[in-house]
């Protein structure tokens, strides 16, 4: 009933079969370390190091602190932006690739404009606020990554402690066998504390690297037991069960603000695409206006008018739990 030719057959078999060679290949070769060393960026580092204070400078030098885990550049703000956006590459590199959009933007406006003051300006412009935006944007990210996985890592210490391990090998635990960020992050921890760090000193330093909204609350129920004594896995279970149920909050309004966010957007490009729309199929429509300064002025109120009401939703659909 269906005819196949059966030189397809045999293109099928000969896929598959250079598929299944490709995968043994892979297995045969396979080493057992690289799974472990994909497992988080400390891992991966701590493979080519002999120690682990080798490491945790290395770590640190990454992140823009010194070796001692101090700040590096006198601009804290911006320090701390960099340190809490994750990123490794250093500072002379993000140095660089900013000169690089300042120049290709200068460049850029240069050949479209003509006029070396404004492009110089403009460039000047962008190569500052676009690294920051960049680095905001990274950090925000980060931090929401964190804030999915520090419950987890908090049953792990949570488990480790009721098996009769001490806090500092529950840390060094969650380090080993969580992906990142969080597991560079309390591998860090347990870095710091093998090199003399005090337990809540380590951790505030956690804090001032991520930044993340609910560290606080884990920081301050291990000073606390520290200092007082008490049941630390009892307490941290039931934070581990607030910052779920935090999330949950966060997850259900913004399901529930999801209608205003696209009212918002809907809105907002409903009149720049009737305008495209328009300017396609007639693209002499407007240009008996275009030449009159009102024109400008109604297009600059009615953008700022809608940019009002974007802020105005913006707020009415974006607020903290």
């Amino acid at each position: 009933m269906f005819p196949i030719d059966s030189i397809y057959v045999i293109y099928l078999f000969v896929a598959v079969s250079a598929g299944l060679f490709a995968e043994a290949m892979y297995l045969l070769f396979y080493k057992s370390g690289s799974y472990r060393r994909r497992i988080n960026h400390r891992l991966n580092v701590m493979a080519d190091k002999t120690d682990r204070g080798s490491t945790l400078a290395e770590l640190r030098r990454e992140r823009g602190l010194t070796s001692s885990g101090n700040y590096r550049l006198p601009l804290v703000a911006l320090n701390r932006l960099v340190l809490q956006s994750g990123v490794t590459i250093g500072f002379t590199k993000l140095i660089l690739i900013a000169a690089a959009v300042t120049g290709l933007s200068f460049l850029a406006l240069l050949l479209v404009r003509g006029n070396v003051l404004q492009a110089l300006l403009v460039a000047l412009v962008v190569g500052l606020l676009l690294p920051y935006f960049a680095l905001t944007m990274l950090r925000n990210k980060r931090q929401k990554a964190f804030g999915a996985q520090f419950p987890d890592a908090l049953d792990i210490i949570v488990r480790s402690l009721r098996a009769g391990h001490p806090v500092p090998i529950a840390i060094n635990m969650v380090g080993r066998e969580m992906p990142d960020p969080i597991g560079s992050e309390f591998g860090i921890i347990s870095d710091e504390i093998t090199y003399g760090a005090d337990l809540e000193t380590a951790l505030r330093n956690l804090h001032f690297r991520i930044g993340q909204e609910d560290l606080p609350l884990f920081v301050t129920a291990v000073a606390i037991q520290g200092s007082t004594g008490g049941n630390l896995g009892e307490i941290l279970d039931n934070l581990s069960n607030v910052i779920r149920q935090r999330f949950k909050m966060r997850r259900k309004v913004r399901a529930l603000a999801s209608e205003g966010r696209a009212s918002a957007m809907i809105l907002s490009s409903l009149p720049i695409g009737m305008f495209l729309v328009i300017l396609f199929i007639s693209p002499d429509f407007y240009s008996s206006v275009w030449s009159y300064p009102l024109t400008k002025m109604a297009l600059g109120g009615a953008a700022a008018w809608m940019g009002l009401g974007n802020l105005v939703m913006f707020r009415m659909v974006n607020f903290r739990i």
